[in-house]
């Protein structure tokens, strides 16, 4: 019998919500008496997915919410110690999971900024056993959030600062709470809205969204008319967008155009906005230009169907007369961030990992920006000249140290990280490179380190 209770998840479910290896690991760090020790683990990207130029760091809020809620409850180390597995792990393994409180500190860069590969997102300075039980939840916040941001910034930048851009991708993310996340992410990388209802209201935003082609379908068949279908929805939402190529989407242009003229003064917005149009399939660059000339002055065409950043910078480019996009399936889903949550330091011990493809920088680190690339330095290194930290401490022996920004600052964070970066960097195909360098200092540990590991 499936649980009822599976698709949902709590607070008191995270303790549960990783890798085996993570209690396999942290049992093995008790009974070797290491538990204790002063770690640091840094979350990274070794390479950017292909064609991007930069990503944009997104899931700090979720990381911290786990870090503050994460316990172990009686039924949770119950479920665990009938599994077999730990038949052989210590007590204190047991007795460390119960009274479980994350006690480390954190770095991160803000959400919003723009972040190249090789650099930490999010430093995690705790006992050994704490930060590696945390790897798994954090690396799945961090990820998927981090792509779908980056995306959205994309497509921000690829349809201008003017369009408005509709995320419509619930239905295409990978569950229920992947859509939450995906909605998050894209108002936080350059989106107007969503259409997740839930998520908006969490948010504090207003869901957005249209009508689909079942309801033209229903009330046009019993009707015998599609302005019909039309009429009735603007009976109950008169400012609401049309969806106008269930059949013949010039025809629908013309019927849209007709209930938007007679609209009534009253039933206009706040800005006498008469509604708009959505066209969902077909040439969108030729129809949208056919739609708009039949249009009343002021109407919006927004156009929807498997977008994605290039097909919108190359609308946008052509000057086709779009005021706004919905996105969903190629906004929510995409080759993956594949970020990774290594250990860097052990007792105050630059440590890193040397195999082939897949070698570490040791030591704890800080992004050093500049006006024309980033440094790489150690954590304790004083910035160049001209140049900022980007890392900051988000909490100190488990407490939050201030409240994290809201949305809206972290979109205009994640818009201007943008802008700050050469056309070259942000250009959607085969983008140049943003200059990254070790500091001296680094590199020298660096050296040190893996000259050790080779001896």
């Amino acid at each position: 019998m499936v649980d009822p209770s599976f698709s949902s998840l709590q607070p008191q479910d995270y303790g549960l919500l990783t890798d085996l290896y993570q209690f396999t690991m942290a049992a093995c760090y008790v009974g070797e008496g290491l538990e204790n020790q002063p770690a640091a683990f840094e979350l990274f990207v070794r390479r950017l997915p292909s064609d991007y130029g930069y990503l944009i760091a997104m899931g700090l809020a979720q990381a911290v919410e786990y870090l503050q809620q994460l316990h172990f409850p009686p039924q949770t180390l119950q479920a665990l110690q009938e599994t077999g597995i730990f038949a052989e792990a210590p007590p204190r393994f047991w007795e460390l999971l119960a009274s479980y409180r994350f006690e480390g500190d954190v770095w991160a860069v803000p959400e919003g900024t723009a972040v190249f590969a090789n650099e930490p997102l999010l430093r995690v300075e705790a006992p050994l056993w704490q930060a590696q039980l945390v790897e798994t939840y954090l690396l799945t916040t961090f990820n998927y959030q981090t792509l779908i941001a980056t995306k959205a910034a994309r497509m921000r930048d690829a349809a201008g600062d003017e369009a408005v851009l509709l995320e419509f991708g619930t239905r295409r993310a990978f569950g229920p709470q992947a859509g939450l996340w995906a909605a998050r992410a894209a108002l936080a990388g350059g989106f107007n809205a969503t259409s997740n209802v839930l998520a908006a209201l969490k948010l504090g935003r207003k869901p957005a969204g249209t009508m689909a082609h079942s309801l033209v379908m229903a009330i046009a068949t019993l009707s015998g008319d599609e302005t019909r279908a039309f009429q009735a929805f603007r009976r109950y939402f008169p400012q609401a967008v049309l969806l106008i190529d269930t059949y013949d989407p010039i025809q629908g242009a013309r019927t849209a155009a007709q209930l938007f003229a007679a609209t009534p003064p009253d039933q206009l917005g706040s800005r006498g906005e008469i509604g708009g149009v959505r066209i969902d399939s077909g040439d969108l660059e030729a129809l949208s230009h056919q739609v708009k000339a039949i249009l009343p002055q002021g109407a919006p065409v927004f156009v929807s169907g498997d977008l994605d950043e290039y097909e919108i910078e190359r609308l946008h480019r052509s000057q086709a007369p779009i005021s706004g996009y919905g996105v969903g399936t190629r906004l929510v889903t995409g080759e993956g961030v594949n970020g990774v949550y290594k250990l860097v330091e052990i007792n105050g011990i630059p440590v890193a990992k040397a195999s082939f493809a897949k070698a570490t920088l040791p030591g704890r680190k800080q992004i050093f920006r500049g006006p024309t690339g980033d440094l790489l330095g150690q954590a304790d290194e004083t910035p160049p000249p001209g140049y900022e930290p980007l890392l900051r401490q988000i909490m100190h022996r488990g407490v939050l140290l201030e409240p994290l920004p809201d949305l809206e600052t972290i979109a205009r964070t994640s818009r201007a990280s943008v802008l700050r970066l050469p056309k070259g960097v942000r250009q959607l195909r085969q983008p140049d490179p943003w200059p990254m360098a070790l500091t001296a200092a680094l590199q020298r540990v660096k050296d040190h380190t893996l000259g050790q590991e080779s001896a």
